[in-house]
C-alpha cells in the first residue's frame, strides 16, 4: 500500500484523537452531577446498540460501487441501482418513518435489522433484479436507520428525567462512534476481508449481517418501546398534522432545507468519489481511503464536542457550509471532461497504475468534507431536539429527506451524460443555500430571543407599576383615615387585607 495512504490515515487519527483527549468529554462530562450511574448506563447502552447498527452500515459503504463495477455493470446501470435505494427511500422510507412513530420506535429499530440484513444477502447474486431488490430494502433500511433510533433516544431521554444539556453530548459522542471510530474499523475490516484475506467484495455485506443481528439482540433484551403521539387514527392524519407543524414555524422549515441539501450533496459524494479518485480505472484502496474518511468524520465529531462548550450551534454552522462548499469545489474542477466509462474496475490491477496527484489532492479535499460531516451531523441532532417536535419526530425528519432523494434520483439517472464536475457543482450550489438557510435561521433565533427579553421586561415593568398603583391606593386610604377617624380607620384596615 502507497506511502500517501498510510501517512494521511495516521495524520488524521492523531488529529482526531488530540481533539477528543483535549476536550476531555468522557471524564469531565462524567464528574457533571448531572451525570448520574443510571444516565451513564442509558448513555452506553444506546452508544453500543448505534455504534453496532452504524458499523452495519459502514462495512458496505466501500464496497457497493465496486461490487456493482465487479459483477460488470456500467456507470449508467449503477446509478439506477442507486436510484432504486434513494428512491425507496423517498417513498417506502417516509412511511415507514412515520409508522415508527405510531406503532413504535423499537420495533422500528429491529425491521432495520432484518431489512438492512436481507438487501445485504442479495448481494451474492449478480442478478440486476436481485441487486435491484437489495436497493430497495436498502433504501427503507437507510430511512429508518437515520430517523427511529434518533427518535427513540430523545423520547427516552425525556421520559427518565435526563437533564436536556446531556442530549447534546450523546449526539456528539454517538456520532464520535458510530460515524467515526466504527467507520473506520469497518473499512479496516472491510479492507482485510477483501484484500489481505481474498474473500472477495462481498464478504464485507456478511459480516455486516452479523454486527447488526448483535445489536437487534441488545434492542429486543434491552430497549423498552417509545411512541410519537398514538392519538392520530391514520396516517394521513399524522402527516397532515407534521405537515402543518412545519409550515407554522419557519426554523423547521429551515432546518429541513439544510438536512435535504447536506445529505443530497453528501450522498452525491457517496457515490462519485470512487470514479473521482480513480476517472481511468486507476487501482484504489476502498477501505483504506473510506477509513480515512471516517477518520476525518470522528475528528469533525470531535472538534464538535469543543464548539458546543464555546459557542451555540448555530453560529459556528455557517463556518461548516463555507468549509463544505470549499471542498466541493475541489473535485469540481479537475472533471470538467466526460469520464471514460469503458475504464475498467478500481478493484484489481488493469495496468492504470495507482492514484495520480490529482486524486491525492481531491482526497485531501474529501477528508475536508467528511470533517464537516462529522461536525453537522451532531449539531442538526442538536438543533432538531430544540426545534422539532419530538411526538413526529420521526415523521418530520422523513419528510425532508423526500426532496432530498427526488434530487439524488435525478441527478443519478443523468450521470453518465455529464461530467462529474456537474453534480459537484450541484453540490457547491446546495451547500452555499445551506450557509444563506443557516443565516436565516440564526436572524430568526436571534429576533424571538429579543422578542422574549422584551416580553419579560415589560411583564417585570408591569408587575411594578401595579405595585406602585396598590402602593398610592393604600397610602390614600390611611390619608383619608387619619382626618375622618376610627370608624373609617378600620374600613382601610380591612380593606387592606
Amino acid at each position: 500500500m502507497e506511502f500517501f495512504y498510510v501517512s494521511l490515515f495516521v495524520s488524521l487519527v492523531l488529529l482526531a484523537l488530540s481533539l477528543e483527549l483535549n476536550q476531555g468529554s468522557w471524564v469531565a462530562n462524567d464528574q457533571d452531577t448531572k451525570v448520574t450511574p443510571q444516565f451513564k448506563a442509558f448513555r452506553n447502552n444506546y452508544l453500543l446498540v448505534y455504534s453496532l447498527m452504524m458499523a452495519g452500515d459502514w462495512l458496505q459503504g466501500p464496497y457497493i460501487y465496486a461490487l456493482y463495477e465487479h459483477y460488470g455493470y456500467k456507470v449508467g446501470d449503477i446509478g439506477r441501482l442507486f436510484i432504486a435505494g434513494f428512491g425507496s427511500s423517498m417513498v417506502f422510507g417516509t412511511i415507514v418513518g412515520a409508522l415508527a412513530d405510531k406503532y413504535g420506535r423499537r420495533c422500528a429499530s429491529i425491521v432495520y435489522v432484518i431489512s438492512y440484513s436481507l438487501s445485504c444477502l442479495t448481494k451474492h447474486s449478480g442478478e440486476y433484479w436481485v441487486l435491484m431488490l437489495g436497493r430497495l430494502l436498502g433504501g427503507v433500511s437507510t430511512s429508518l436507520l437515520f430517523s427511529a433510533f434518533e427518535s427513540w433516544l430523545v423520547a427516552e431521554h425525556y421520559s427518565r428525567g435526563f437533564a436536556p444539556s446531556l442530549l447534546g453530548d450523546t449526539f456528539s459522542k454517538s456520532v464520535f462512534l458510530g460515524a467515526g471510530l466504527m467507520a473506520i474499523l469497518s473499512g479496516l475490516l472491510g479492507n482485510v476481508l477483501v484484500e489481505d484475506l481474498g474473500l472477495g467484495a462481498v464478504a464485507p455485506f456478511d459480516a455486516a449481517i452479523a454486527v447488526m443481528v448483535i445489536g437487534g439482540i441488545i434492542v429486543a433484551s434491552t430497549w423498552p418501546e417509545n411512541y410519537g403521539d398514538e392519538s392520530y387514527t391514520s396516517l394521513g392524519q399524522q402527516f397532515s398534522v407534521a405537515m402543518k407543524a412545519i409550515v407554522s414555524d419557519r426554523k423547521i422549515v429551515l432546518l429541513g432545507a439544510m438536512q435535504s441539501m447536506f445529505e443530497a450533496s453528501m450522498y452525491t459524494f457517496v457515490f462519485l468519489w470512487t470514479p473521482a479518485l480513480s476517472p481511468s480505472g486507476e487501482k484504489i484502496p476502498h477501505g483504506m481511503v473510506f477509513s480515512c474518511f471516517m477518520t476525518a468524520c470522528m475528528a469533525g465529531s470531535a472538534l464538535t464536542g469543543m464548539l458546543m462548550r464555546r459557542a451555540k450551534v448555530e453560529r459556528f454552522m455557517v463556518a461548516v457550509f463555507v468549509l463544505s462548499a470549499v471542498a466541493m469545489a475541489v473535485p469540481f474542477l479537475f472533471h470538467l471532461e466526460h469520464r471514460d466509462h469503458d475504464a475498467g474496475s478500481s478493484l484489481v490491477e488493469n495496468g492504470k497504475g495507482g492514484i495520480t496527484w490529482e486524486g491525492r489532492v481531491q482526497l485531501l479535499a474529501f477528508c475536508l468534507f467528511e470533517g464537516c460531516i462529522g461536525v453537522f451531523w451532531p449539531s442538526m441532532m442538536a438543533l432538531r431536539a430544540r426545534y422539532v417536535p419530538e411526538e413526529l419526530r420521526s415523521t418530520i425528519i422523513n419528510i425532508f429527506r423526500v426532496p432530498l432523494n427526488l434530487f439524488v434520483c435525478l441527478g443519478l439517472y443523468e450521470v453518465s451524460n455529464f461530467p462529474l464536475s456537474v453534480m459537484f457543482g450541484l453540490c457547491v450550489i446546495f451547500l452555499m443555500l445551506c450557509m444563506l438557510c443557516q443565516i436565516w435561521l440564526n436572524r430568526l433565533i436571534a429576533k424571538d430571543a429579543q422578542h422574549h427579553v422584551q416580553h419579560h421586561a415589560t411583564k417585570q415593568v408591569g408587575h411594578s407599576s401595579a405595585g406602585a398603583s396598590k402602593g398610592e391606593s393604600e397610602g390614600k386610604v390611611l390619608e383619608h383615615t387619619n382626618s375622618h377617624g376610627a370608624k373609617t380607620s378600620t374600613r382601610a384596615v380591612a380593606s387592606m387585607h
